[in-house]
């Protein structure tokens, strides 16, 4: 997979790449991500990429014309299967939505900045648009890292243990189980005795019942 990502701040958005399970899988070759600076893009004295909006009003809009140049330089080197923006009026990003995404091969993200970007970036390049939550960041930079994040945790042989991502929450439309760990006994408070006897049916069971239990209780939307 190769993920391209357009932002005015690729500073921001590179440090979650160079760590922890992200990095892991750039490095084993599982995944390409690279990042274009907008301002690469623009021929203005002060590499402007945005500007006042038509009509009146506060915040400044990013320009159709830098946006156009990189998607367009991009697109003419291969295919992409989503041209992805970052907005908190797109879809709400979910599990659903990253399973999805994880089965591309080239995806571009390009992140909001200001008051968001020309209109006609979205009528004409935009294939998707994901939000990841109803509240408003300084720019898409932080949204399209949570985005990758689950895409790219998906992929084959990202995790150590590739049956971890099937028992997610969200992966069955269930919250994930209670799960313990070593010690068995921590000052008075137990590991449930299921999970000691080696019986897999009923530790199995047992987690069916109580990932239905969580859900009833702090999320009966997903019911």
């Amino acid at each position: 997979m190769r993920i391209d990502i357009i932002t005015v701040l690729p500073e921001l958005i590179s440090s979650p790449f160079e760590a922890s399970i992200l990095k892991r899988a750039i490095e084993k070759g599982l995944v390409e991500v690279h990042f274009h600076n907008l301002r690469d893009y623009t021929d203005t004295k002060y590499r402007n990429v945005d500007d006042y909006q038509f009509g009146g009003g506060a915040g400044m809009v990013l320009m159709i014309e830098p946006i156009d140049k990189c998607i367009t330089e991009l697109k003419s080197q291969r295919d992409y299967d989503e041209v992805i923006y970052m907005t908190p009026d797109g879809t709400t990003l979910n599990q659903k939505i990253a399973n999805t995404l994880s089965l591309v091969e080239n995806i571009i993200i390009l992140c909001g900045h200001y008051k968001g970007v020309d209109q006609r970036v979205r009528d004409a390049f935009i294939t998707k648009e994901i939000s990841i939550g109803d509240y408003v960041l300084s720019g898409g930079e932080l949204g399209a890292a949570v985005l990758c994040d689950t895409i790219i945790r998906l992929l084959p042989g990202v995790l150590n243990d590739e049956t971890s991502a099937l028992t997610d929450t969200f992966q069955d439309g269930l919250l994930a189980p209670p799960v313990y760990t070593r010690p068995a006994e921590y000052k008075g408070m137990n590991v449930p005795n299921v999970l000691l006897s080696g019986n897999f049916g009923k530790i199995e069971e047992w987690r069916e019942n109580k990932a239905f239990e969580r859900t009833e209780k702090l999320r009966p939307d997903l019911l």
